[in-house]
């Protein structure tokens, strides 16, 4: 299964316990592990590391490794299972992919209407404020 969390910044058990362990091995490495904790998502290594995940997965799916249910190789022995799996694998890949798409469209969609918000409240803020200042004063 295909975890997006596993390359996250941010104070988390599991970052928390590599940069422990970085310090241990090295204090530059704990350092760096430091850094990615406080700094990744500004850096943009999020995204860079993403990318190199989607590329060794799709390397991996490139080459035909499949583990099977049982988790053991990459065939069953049996041609016709073998083509019927990789079809379906084929088709649920499509499935993840054409999801990823909605998701991607669904946070600009989201983006979009928190910036309108934004604008309007900012609107309703400036009004207001006008109204204030030309009212009557007594």
């Amino acid at each position: 299964m295909y975890c997006r969390t596993a390359v996250r910044s941010g104070f988390h058990p599991a970052s928390i316990a590599v940069m422990v362990i970085g310090f241990m091995i090295a204090w530059p490495l704990g350092l760096l592990v430091l850094a990615w904790i406080l700094w990744g998502e500004r850096w943009g290594w999020r995204g860079r590391a993403a990318a190199f995940a989607e590329g060794l997965r799709d390397g991996i799916a490139r080459t035909g490794f499949r583990t099977s249910p049982n988790g053991f190789g990459f065939s069953t022995g049996n041609a016709a299972f073998d083509a019927y799996r990789a079809r379906e694998l084929e088709r649920l890949e499509a499935e993840r992919r054409r999801l990823e798409e909605e998701r991607r469209e669904f946070e600009a969609y989201m983006n979009h209407l928190r910036a309108a918000r934004d604008q309007e409240e900012f609107d309703r803020f400036k009004a207001e404020r006008a109204r204030r200042r030309s009212g009557p004063t007594v």
